[in-house]
C-alpha cells in the first residue's frame, strides 16, 4: 500500500498543486488529514485516480481542467475545454465594472462570456442589474448557464456573434467584454496552460485587435447615453485600444493597470 506522503512524492508537481489532485482523486480527503496524516495509507482506486491526473499534469494539462474548477472573484466556476480559464487579471475588469455603474437598475451585457465569470459575478455582485451573457460556442454557453444556476445568478445568455446575438433594438448601461486578444504569431499561445484552451477564446487568427475593433465600433450604437464600454486585453495594447474608443467618439478613455502594473482594461462613456 502507498502512503499520502509516498504519493504525493511520485510526481514532480507543486505541493499544493499535487495535494488538490489527491484530494479530487479521493472525495472525503481533506488537507487537514494530508498535513495530518500523512502516514494514512490510500486504496488501490483513488491511488490509480491519482496517478493518471498526476500524470496528465506532467504533461501540461491545465489543473483547473483537471479538477474541473477555478475561483473567479470568490466564487467556484466550473471549467473544462471549451472554455477559456477564468484568470485573477480579469477580476480588474469586474471591478472597474462595479466601481463606475454604481449598485443602481442597469442594463449590462458581457459579450464573450466563456465559463460565465464575468456576467455571473456582476449578476451577484448588483442584484439590481438586467445582466446578459453572448458566446459564439454553444459548449460554452451549456457550462456558464449551469454555472449561473449552481450559483443561483440571473443571466440571460444568448447564442451568437458579439451585438447580432442581441435583440436589434437592445441598448445598454455597460458593456462588457475579455475578447480573443492574442496576436495569432504570438509564442505566449504554444506555453502553458494556454497550449490546452480554446484556440478562438485566445486569438483572433489576426493581429490581436480585430476582436476589440469591431466590439468598439458597434458599441455607440448599443450603449445608453452615458454608458460604459469596458475591455481587456493585452499588457501591450493600450494605446491602441484607446485609440480605438477615442476614434468612436467614446470620452473619458483611460486604461487601468493589474496589480502587477500593466496596461488591462481600457474603458470609454457614451456621450451623455
Amino acid at each position: 500500500m502507498t502512503t499520502i506522503a509516498e504519493a504525493l512524492r511520485r510526481f514532480p508537481l507543486p505541493r499544493l498543486e499535487a495535494r488538490m489532485l489527491l484530494m479530487f482523486a479521493c472525495p472525503g480527503l481533506s488537507h487537514v488529514r494530508i498535513v495530518g496524516h500523512p502516514e494514512e495509507e490510500l486504496d488501490a482506486g483513488a491511488l490509480a485516480r491519482f496517478d493518471a491526473l498526476a500524470a496528465r499534469r506532467v504533461n501540461g494539462e491545465p489543473l483547473a481542467y483537471l479538477i474541473g474548477e477555478r475561483e473567479f472573484y470568490g466564487r467556484d466556476f466550473r471549467v473544462g475545454p471549451a472554455v477559456l480559464i477564468p484568470r485573477p487579471e480579469t477580476e480588474h475588469l469586474v471591478e472597474a465594472a462595479l466601481s463606475r455603474q454604481g449598485g443602481e437598475s442597469a442594463r449590462v451585457v458581457d459579450l464573450g462570456c466563456g465559463s460565465g465569470a464575468i456576467a455571473i459575478t456582476l449578476a451577484l455582485e448588483a442584484p439590481l442589474w438586467q445582466v446578459s451573457a453572448v458566446d459564439l460556442s454553444a459548449e460554452a454557453l451549456k457550462l456558464a448557464r449551469a454555472n449561473a444556476e449552481r450559483l443561483g445568478a440571473a443571466v440571460t445568455f444568448c447564442e451568437g456573434s458579439w451585438y447580432r446575438a442581441l435583440p436589434p433594438a437592445e441598448r445598454y448601461d455597460l458593456i462588457v467584454s475579455n475578447p480573443p486578444y492574442i496576436a495569432v504569431q504570438d509564442r505566449h499561445l504554444e506555453q502553458g496552460d494556454v497550449r490546452f484552451e480554446p484556440r478562438m477564446a485566445l486569438t483572433d487568427g489576426d493581429d490581436g485587435l480585430s476582436c476589440l475593433r469591431e466590439i468598439a465600433a458597434g458599441a455607440v450604437e448599443r450603449l445608453l447615453p452615458g454608458g460604459w464600454l469596458m475591455l481587456e486585453h493585452g499588457f501591450d495594447q493600450g494605446s491602441a485600444v484607446r485609440t480605438l474608443l477615442l476614434h468612436q467618439g467614446l470620452q473619458a478613455v483611460e486604461t487601468l493597470p493589474d496589480l502587477a502594473g500593466l496596461d488591462r482594461v481600457t474603458l470609454g462613456r457614451a456621450a451623455k
